[in-house]
């Protein structure tokens, strides 16, 4: 089965919380905090493998998770840091938000690591808080969490020449003519499920990319048949290359097949009729009706719009040299860096607090505010001083622990309670 697209949960790792303790040695008898930081959590990488060519492992696994950072330890030791988790994709995989459909980013071109989330930062050990005044911090940093997020992943082929058509017109016999690819060949509609890709190597070191975009049927735009699955694929092409059936051997109207294909394209995107359109009319070998001319028939429809028709046989080879020597001389006029798609979407990633706070009631009616960046404060601020207590209650607006006492139902004359020390809530 052919996957070109998934949804996928991602997310990165915790990181380990700090740890609380402190030095117990001989001799020793009134040792200072030594608990150690937490380690970092894993980041979820995403990483370009050139040996994939469809998403079809995300059909089986669908969750990706990094590991978490380990807890700080006793004696100052480092928490050890959670492995990265690194996921494979093929190149021209466009990896957006699923919620908001954002592009978040195109592993393309150059682009081939990318961190898409970062792992929770440690907490830092007891260790970090003491203070002169305070000197057995009994609190520790917990560690940051780690980021989660539902993505979709979307394959868009990257090829120089795209071959279009309704199915059995020749396209995968054509591209293994003139390339090294060769994609199954037979006579039933959408043999090809996956995008092909061959190199079409024209000698003195000329070549180029061609895809066999798997067959389109009328109505693909709104989704009919796999339509929107192959559609993207066209989106990176530099030239469209319609490939009809002139010898209509399956009775249709090779005129009225390019009109249906240029539909169904500007019905998925516009733009895509600008690029530019060779028209190769395939099968000549089994014209059998010499009153019928559709070589004619096509050059008339289309040649005084600027598309240019070239009779093949992509059985016997007939004419082909000819239409790949006009591909390449219409690549040399474009910009044949491939399409990236723009990053739309930055994962928001947690406001760093680094010390915590906890807004409680206890059973008298005081409002008891802990934390140890509130402790930790207290031990270096003379409250005493006007200086200071204006510093104490900016200190308590910028942090959001009013807003959070407003939250939790104080009102004017209210008792706040922190580390000893007891306050009157006034606004």
């Amino acid at each position: 089965m052919f996957t070109d697209s998934a949804k996928v949960f991602i997310r990165s790792g915790n990181g380990g919380n700090g740890h609380v303790s402190f030095r117990r040695e001989l001799y020793v008898p009134n040792g200072g905090p030594d608990g150690g930081d937490g380690g970092k959590g894993g980041d979820i990488i995403f990483e370009v493998d050139d040996g994939l060519n469809t998403l079809v492992d995300f059909r089986h696994v669908r969750k990706y998770v990094a590991q978490s950072g380990e807890e700080g330890g006793k004696r100052r030791c480092h928490g050890a840091d959670g492995k990265d988790l690194i996921v494979k994709v093929p190149e021209g995989t466009v990896v957006k938000d699923l919620e908001s459909g954002k592009v978040i980013t195109d592993m393309s071109g150059d682009n081939r690591r990318e961190i898409i989330l970062k792992g929770g930062r440690g907490g830092l050990g007891n260790m970090h808080f003491a203070t002169s005044t305070m000197q057995v911090p009994k609190y520790a940093q917990p560690g940051q969490p780690g980021q989660e997020l539902w993505i979709q992943l979307e394959l868009k082929v990257i090829a120089d020449v795209g071959l279009v058509g309704f199915p059995n017109v020749g396209k995968s016999t054509l591209l293994s003519r003139v390339s090294n690819a060769r994609p199954k060949i037979a006579n039933y509609h959408f043999t090809t499920l996956n995008p092909h890709l061959g190199v079409v190597n024209l000698g003195d070191g000329n070549s180029f990319v061609m895809a066999d975009i798997p067959g389109l049927i009328e109505g693909a735009s709104d989704g009919a048949g796999l339509g929107h699955e192959f559609l993207r694929h066209i989106e990176r092409t530099k030239v469209l290359l319609h490939v009809v059936d002139a010898a209509s051997v399956e009775g249709r109207d090779p005129v009225e097949d390019i009109h249906t294909i240029m539909n169904e394209l500007s019905t998925y995107n516009p733009e895509l009729l600008k690029l530019p359109q060779v028209i190769a009319a395939n099968k000549l070998d089994a014209l059998y009706d010499e009153e019928h001319d559709p070589l004619k028939a096509l050059k008339d429809e289309f040649e005084p719009k600027g598309i240019p028709v070239f009779g093949i046989s992509a059985v016997s080879g007939e004419g082909v040299n000819e239409l790949l020597g006009h591909l390449f001389q219409v690549l040399r006029t474009v910009d044949r860096t491939p399409r990236v798609f723009e990053k739309e979407f930055e994962v928001e990633y947690q406001a760093d607090r680094n010390l915590p706070y906890t807004v409680e009631r206890s059973d008298d009616g005081a409002f008891v505010v802990e934390g140890p960046r509130i402790e930790k404060m207290l031990g270096y601020t003379n409250l005493d001083s006007e200086k200071g207590f204006d510093f104490f209650q900016k200190f308590l607006k910028q942090n959001g622990i009013l807003d959070e006492l407003e939250k939790a139902g104080i009102s004017e004359g209210d008792t706040v309670r922190m580390y000893g020390l007891a306050f009157e809530y006034y606004k």
